[in-house]
């Protein structure tokens, strides 16, 4: 899905210029992607959305009826989704914890919890019986554990593996298991181990990690003698922003857990995905500003850029775009206009950093069309630099039936 929907081209060619730069969501799109996805998992493995990747309430409730749950990682975060979608599960996770936010999560009766250290381990064992005495808390220490050699090569971003800020060294294992079985701490639970190795992985990647955390946890269970229930085995499945109308194999993936989960028949497998479920229904639409040539090259700028949808400049890589074109031009003066085959578009920022997409085929684009950039449902305006140059910020536009 990479040129826009039927909803969000009428929305994006509707708009007043003075409405633009704007986000435009399609809920339908989003609901129906959601439930391809759940489709293509064995029931017996919970999904759980990583509301990091798209936090807005409208994306929430969205998938509400397709996911288990909400993977939240900071106290702010906990207490929107908490509002937004009351009554699902929540699981708290994120290295840095503060007190105050364990203390949060508490009170609005989160009962999952990552942990990601030993001091933070010992920190919500003394919050827990300060606060919720009568409480009983499961815990699934986050591990940052070796994987099988090549798994990791292709992925974007990292967290394990390697020294690494997250999770706790697979040499703590013993010591936390002693912890948590221990009578030291009596309302925590021990129920299984979490491992976010890496994000940008494809399937076969991403089903040789799930096998080496599952291998790795039942072997550290057998160890002590504990029975496990839980294995979360992480997101961070790839959405290839330079071939946009390709996408992560859920048919595989879910054929391959299936089979772990067979295997491991006592064990419940969950998933927190992000931007593999939110990114696809989002676009960034504008207006082309101005189209310049300089020094053999040309450029449109649109109004908006990386301030807005900071993604491309993050991950270093073009934003997937279409244009569409607008006959109507208010000046009497010549309108401005590719000449070129391959164009660059770029914002309103005074660096030459804001770059959306570079060298687009866009023969004869002019100024007063507009653009759409794609795959910009997640990690877009949620990450970016809102207030420098203290530019008017994008509409909003939640689209949902015709």
């Amino acid at each position: 899905m990479t040129e826009p929907t039927p909803a969000v081209r009428d929305r994006a060619l509707s708009l007043p210029a003075a409405a633009l730069p704007a986000y435009l969501y399609d809920l339908a799109a989003l609901r129906e992607h959601a439930r391809e996805v759940r489709a293509a998992l064995p029931g017996s493995v919970e999904l759980y959305y990583a509301a990091k990747a798209n936090p807005d309430r409208e994306i929430l409730a969205a998938l509400a009826p397709y996911v288990d749950g909400y993977d939240v990682s900071s106290g702010g975060e906990l207490t929107h989704v908490h509002e937004a979608v009351p009554g699902h599960p929540l699981a708290f996770g994120g290295p840095g914890k503060t007190p105050a936010e364990i203390v949060t999560a508490l009170e609005l009766g989160v009962r999952r919890f990552h942990v990601e250290s030993v001091h933070e381990l010992r920190m919500l064992a003394a919050l827990t019986a300060r606060t919720v005495p009568d409480a009983r808390v499961a815990v699934l220490p986050r591990f940052n554990l070796p994987v099988p050699d090549g798994s990791l090569e292709n992925s974007s971003l990292t967290m394990g593996g390697r020294p690494t800020p997250f999770g706790l060294d697979p040499a703590q294992a013993d010591e936390t298991v002693r912890l948590l079985t221990g009578a030291a701490y009596p309302q925590l639970d021990l129920v299984g181990v979490h491992a976010h190795l890496a994000s940008g992985l494809e399937a076969a990647q991403q089903l040789a990690v799930a096998r080496s955390v599952v291998g790795w946890a039942t072997g550290l269970a057998d160890r002590h003698g504990l029975r496990l229930s839980e294995v979360n085995v992480g997101g961070g499945m790839t959405v290839d922003y330079a071939g946009p109308r390709r996408r992560f194999d859920w048919a595989a993936y879910g054929e391959g857990l299936g089979e772990l989960a067979g295997a491991h028949p006592d064990l419940t497998l969950r998933i927190e995905p992000g931007r593999a479920l939110t990114a696809y229904c989002g676009w960034y639409a504008t207006e082309v500003l101005d189209v310049k040539h300089s020094h053999g090259e040309e450029f449109a700028v649109v109004r908006g850029g990386t301030h807005h949808l900071r993604t491309p400049a993050t991950k270093g890589h073009d934003q997937p775009c279409s244009v569409l074109p607008v006959d109507d031009w208010p000046h009497p003066w010549p309108r401005p206009a590719a000449r070129q085959g391959l164009i660059t578009l770029t914002g309103q920022l005074c660096t030459p950093k804001d770059v959306l997409a570079r060298r687009v085929p866009a023969a004869g684009l002019r100024a007063g069309d507009r653009v759409a950039f794609s795959l910009a449902g997640a990690y877009a305006w949620n990450i970016s630099h809102h207030d420098f140059l203290m530019h008017p910020r994008p509409g909003f536009h939640y689209l949902d039936g015709p």
